[in-house]
């Protein structure tokens, strides 16, 4: 009976102390509300020429959210500038890129074929053609945003055996309803853009070459719905001797890009807002873009900005990648990072939504370094990423690097290390050779434990010219393993860092 009574005057007090509570509070003064007094609209008065800051920052929030966007367009101008080609052809390859070449984080070992496209005038089909036992395609279709519509090929939707790929026009109501395209044999795909993109790396089995690679290009095939029953022949452009340059430039190209990205697309829901603060950079739907100087300042200020930010990003451990080996306690044992994704994003296809937001930083970190990613993670390749050597500094382009590849390296293709320029994220110019792979083993030195040692320096280090790689600027790395061993094969093995020599 106590213990009763007590645990009852106990709940009583507590409820007392809970009223008491609730009555101070309501007894306390309401927080201060905005007015004149703390002197806000004499330092608003002070600021000189705000409509000009505000451009600033509307150039820098705008460049960083239509980075994505401005990557697709790149492919469109270079197609017409280099190749004097246009939308709905085909570019492809008898040899892979060199450092004449201006691609995003693209790799020196294989013949791409790309193209850009537009549905602007209908439905638009991409045929992909069947694998063959010596080639076959690994690639993606984007749309304008440079988020993935589908893979392709023996680990996309066709599985090796080719398909049509229909991309429908945003709003499509055509007589053909969607279910009886499908039903014709058509991969369907609304989409939220009239222009699309895609770029496909070939594989290569029996002996295959890039010649080969080439000759597999040539039927991929770009037609309209409403020529579906008698195809023109498409347009192939060889750009093997070309050279041929996508890359952004961070100057006022970049805004000419975004504007054509408002003009040549549907403002999209998600995308009206920062559509109306382009205005005040002379982006406006429907209307030519004729910026004024004081505009093209202003704009030069902010993509300044959105440069150092996005490259502070791509720096900085945690953000867009980390360290991929590290001990019990959560530090390094090697400098190697690997990507990071935002919240579900792999699983979700790289739409860089969630349903809360649009990843609008992780989104442009991506855009920033790569080209494409794929609809779904896989197709047989890892990479890491270098950019600290050894002691945790960042390689520069003045010093002399080694790095001990291990006999064992767990790629069953082949592996490959290419130098990219800090700057461009592209391969450093006018080199002679970009990278090396383990298909150069003949010609390199090896270790007689069957390691081998690339050299990474302005010049080659005395009798290692076969294991050189050019540098001359600030660099990072791309390590990529061809055909990995096992999903968790970094449990096993690992890649020592860039050891610096002088």
């Amino acid at each position: 009976m106590k213990k009763k009574i007590t645990v009852m005057v106990t709940m009583l007090l507590l409820m007392m102390v809970a009223v008491g509570s609730v009555q101070a509070a309501e007894k306390l003064p309401p927080e201060k509300t905005f007015d004149q007094t703390d002197g806000v609209l004499d330092r608003a008065r002070s600021i000189e020429d705000i409509e000009y800051k505000i451009m600033v920052q509307r150039a820098t929030q705008g460049a960083i959210y239509y980075m994505p966007a401005v990557v697709m367009v790149d492919f469109v101008k270079a197609i017409r500038r280099d190749l004097g080609g246009d939308l709905n052809d085909v570019a492809y390859l008898n040899a892979p890129l060199g450092s004449d070449d201006g691609f995003l984080t693209a790799n020196d070992v294989t013949a791409y074929a790309w193209a850009s496209l537009s549905s602007s005038r209908g439905p638009i089909i991409v045929e992909v053609p069947p694998a063959t036992d010596k080639v076959s395609y690994f690639g993606s279709i984007l749309n304008a945003w440079s988020q993935p519509i589908e893979d392709v090929g023996p680990a996309g939707r066709d599985k090796g055996r080719g398909g049509k790929y229909l991309l429908l026009p945003p709003g499509y109501d055509g007589e053909t309803p969607k279910s009886e395209l499908e039903k014709d044999g058509y991969f369907v795909y609304e989409t939220d853009t009239y222009e699309y993109g895609f770029s496909f790396r070939p594989r290569l089995y029996n002996n295959a070459t890039d010649k080969d690679a080439g000759d597999y290009a040539k039927g991929v095939k770009i037609y309209y719905l409403s020529e579906a029953a008698n195809p023109p022949p498409t347009n192939h452009l060889n750009a093997t001797e070309k050279s041929y340059d996508c890359l952004p430039y961070y100057n006022y190209t970049f805004f000419q890009d975004m504007d054509h990205v408002v003009q040549n697309n549907p403002i999209r829901t998600q995308d009206k807002a920062m559509v109306s603060l382009l205005k005040d950079l002379g982006i406006v739907k429907g209307k030519p873009y004729e910026p004024t100087e004081r505009q093209r300042k202003a704009m030069h200020e902010g993509l300044l900005l959105a440069y150092a930010s996005m490259q502070k990003y791509f720096v900085t451990p945690g953000k867009s990648m980390e360290p991929l080996w590290k001990d019990k306690n959560g530090k390094p044992k090697a400098q190697w990072m690997f990507w990071l994704f935002g919240p579900g994003q792999p699983e979700a296809g790289f739409t860089h939504e969630t349903e809360t937001e649009i990843l609008v930083d992780d989104r442009a970190a991506k855009y920033f370094y790569v080209t494409y990613l794929p609809r779904y993670l896989g197709g047989g390749t890892f990479y890491l990423t270098g950019l600290f050597d050894s002691h945790g500094d960042m390689y520069d382009g003045k010093s002399t690097y080694k790095l001990n590849v291990p006999k064992d390296t767990p790629a069953k293709d082949f592996w490959s290390v290419i130098v990219y320029s800090l700057e461009t994220k592209n391969f450093i110019r006018d080199v002679d050779r970009v990278g090396l792979s383990s298909r150069n083993a003949d010609a390199m030195q090896i270790n007689d434990d069957g390691s081998c040692d690339v050299y990474f320096a302005p010049e080659a280090p005395e009798g290692k010219e076969s294991n050189w790689i050019p540098t001359g600027e600030d660099f990072f790395l791309l390590f990529r393993l061809y055909g990995p061993e096992s999903k968790d094969f970094y449990k096993t093995w690992m890649l020592g860092d860039l050891e610096k020599i002088n």
